[in-house]
């Protein structure tokens, strides 16, 4: 997975659209960290076709956005069908996976628990 992480919070009080701000990358998954502090983080991950990520979990809340295309998200075993507008919370400490059903855009807001 490439990312282009962005630790500086350079972002902030700069209009963002969100389609642009990842590139799809062939046969990748690539990321761009827009904010990261304590109390959590947003990510913008584009997905080629066919490209996911595999089941694991989190200690803490996790929304998914897409913003483009089409995805399978899997929550603790159920296939959830997601597409461009469509958003999921995906809650802690519960197996998770990720699955590109076309190339797809997602903003994934991780909330810390404080």
């Amino acid at each position: 997975m490439k990312c282009g992480c962005n630790k500086d919070n350079s972002e902030k009080g700069v209009k963002l659209t969100l389609a642009g701000l990842t590139e799809y990358g062939e046969n990748a998954i690539v990321s761009r960290t827009i904010v990261e502090n304590a109390s959590g983080t947003l990510t913008v991950f584009a997905f080629d076709d066919g490209q996911g990520l595999s089941e694991h979990s989190a200690p803490f809340d996790a929304i998914v956005q897409v913003i483009d295309g089409e995805a399978d998200i899997k929550i603790n075993g159920q296939s959830h069908y997601l597409r461009a507008g469509d958003l999921i919370i995906m809650p802690a400490n519960i197996p998770h996976a990720v699955k590109a059903v076309t190339k797809f855009k997602m903003l994934l807001t991780m909330l810390k628990a404080v």
